[in-house]
């Protein structure tokens, strides 16, 4: 850097925190980007809140750890949040702070009966420290629309780590929806409940994309989905959970496809299907194994929600542990069920399939 851009750097730098009012492309770099430099104690959480709170829209915050927090991080819409890497980046619940949420969307802990605008999230980790916070809740939770979590940690939260919702803190549902968001390229371990829980209790939380991700080792089940309408499942790894794999109810134009289910208590991919609509089962490799006592079904439709459900299943592995049923199908209080079934593998069960009354077998076309 030659001598007059040092000057005009060092000018900036005194003159930034009196309020000199910048133009152009200065004026933009600071709108663009904080960095907030953590020093690993309880006051992290008010360095990184009062950060956000200063920020405008369209600012990139970036978090350098590693840090402590005893209070909940407000991830206010329209910004990008990172941080310098997984490792670099370690944001850790303090001992006995039993926190609701780490991180949450600022229209959660409003209480706003709309949904939050777009977050993005990038490259740190999250770490519940469940052993010292036993009344904690969740690491990271979403009420905004048409946001990214990628390339995240999250390690050892309490309940879920994370949670997608249409509820407020309060309970307030949404009145709008909360759609086309992704989350993609995470690792989510030793969860004391679920992985990843997409929580809707109406109809809200639809058309996201949930891809690449690693859920291991959780207390209950990896990943819910308590609205699968219109969600891409795709190419996740799911091992080590003491419940479902994977369990997405309400299917209505979603596909469930080339995911690796290993190591699971009870059932591998358990689902409910809508009526008039078409989903995709396929390409997914369900392994159950002995040592895990899997018992259930590697893949089970536990029932049709409503009128005639429409399911494509194809290409599927699964290879039990010597106990269990491949294949499942039942309608419940449904009126029927069409499964086109073509191309499956099923090895080393006790019941290769079971298909209830009002299922529908074919081959397809």
């Amino acid at each position: 850097m030659n001598l007059k851009l040092r000057i005009i750097a060092a000018l900036v730098s005194v003159l930034l925190p009196f309020g000199m009012v910048l133009s152009g492309s200065a004026k933009q770099a600071v709108v663009a980007k904080r960095t907030v430099v953590c020093s690993n104690t309880r006051t992290d959480d008010s360095l990184i809140n009062s950060a956000i709170g200063r920020s405008q829209i369209g600012a990139e915050i970036v978090i350098d750890g590693p840090c402590l927090i005893d209070a909940t991080i407000k991830l206010r819409g329209n910004r990008a949040y990172r941080g310098m890497s997984r490792t670099g980046t370690v944001i850790r619940q303090a001992d006995d702070a039993n926190l609701p949420a780490m991180m949450a969307s600022d229209a959660y802990l409003d209480n706003r009966p709309f949904t939050g605008d777009p977050i993005s999230l990038h490259s740190l980790t999250l770490d519940g420290n469940k052993s010292h916070n036993p009344d904690a809740w969740d690491a990271l939770v979403l009420r905004s629309w048409q946001s990214t979590v990628e390339d995240v940690q999250i390690a050892n939260a309490r309940r879920h780590g994370l949670r997608i919702t249409n509820k407020a803190a309060n309970g307030t549902a949404l009145k709008n929806t909360q759609v086309n968001g992704r989350i993609a390229n995470n690792y989510i371990t030793g969860s004391g409940e679920r992985g990843i829980y997409i929580d809707d209790s109406g109809n809200a939380v639809t058309d996201w994309q949930l891809v690449d991700n690693w859920i291991a080792s959780s207390g209950s089940d990896g990943i819910v989905l308590a609205n699968a309408a219109g969600w891409y499942v795709e190419r996740n790894h799911i091992y080590g959970v003491l419940g479902v794999a994977l369990r997405a109810e309400r299917l209505f134009a979603t596909s469930i496809n080339d995911n690796y289910i290993e190591d699971f208590r009870t059932n591998g991919i358990e689902v409910s299907v809508q009526g008039a609509s078409s989903s995709v089962i396929s390409s997914n490799r369900v392994f159950g194994s002995a040592r895990a006592k899997s018992a259930g079904a590697h893949v089970l439709v536990r029932q049709v929600n409503y009128g005639t459900g429409n399911l494509v299943v194809s290409g599927n592995s699964v290879v039990g542990g010597g106990t269990g049923i491949g294949f499942a199908y039942h309608v419940g209080n449904g009126v029927g069920l069409n499964v086109a079934s073509s191309g499956n593998l099923v090895q080393r069960v006790e019941s290769p399939q079971e298909a209830g009354a009002r299922v529908a077998l074919t081959s397809g076309i």
